[in-house]
């Protein structure tokens, strides 16, 4: 069974920077394409960003293009987020998701099959 653990977040000053790990466990790490989220308030949960299984590709939503970096690393089974240039807006819940990579871009939350539980990330003076 597929497990997404994420760690990272917390409170942040505009314009800093802070990295998301997501932890995968329970199957090939490399087999599975990956997906950043974020929800805020009151809003739906929305794309961030995509990496495939051997973290050659990535897409990234327009709102984040040129502030975040997505990659992995395929030996440790860990997948990563650099946020910098945070912004107020920014501030939501983030989660990591997992889907057999069977090739392409996936922005949908529904192509995920796996979930982690969230980490809070809050861009606040």
């Amino acid at each position: 069974q597929v497990q997404l653990v994420e760690s990272g977040g917390g409170l942040v000053q505009p314009g800093g920077s802070l990295q998301l790990s997501c932890a995968f466990s329970g199957s090939s790490f490399s087999n599975y394409a990956m997906g950043w989220f974020r929800q805020a308030p009151g809003k739906e949960r929305e794309f961030v960003s995509w990496i495939s299984g051997r973290g050659v590709s990535t897409y990234y939503a327009d709102s984040v293009l040129g502030r975040f970096t997505m990659s992995r690393d395929n030996l440790m089974n860990v997948a990563y987020l650099q946020m910098t240039g945070l912004k107020p807006e920014d501030t939501a819940a983030y989660y990591c998701a997992a889907k057999a990579d069977r090739g392409g871009v996936r922005i949908g939350a529904t192509d995920y099959d796996y979930w982690g539980q969230g980490s809070q990330v809050t861009v606040s003076s």
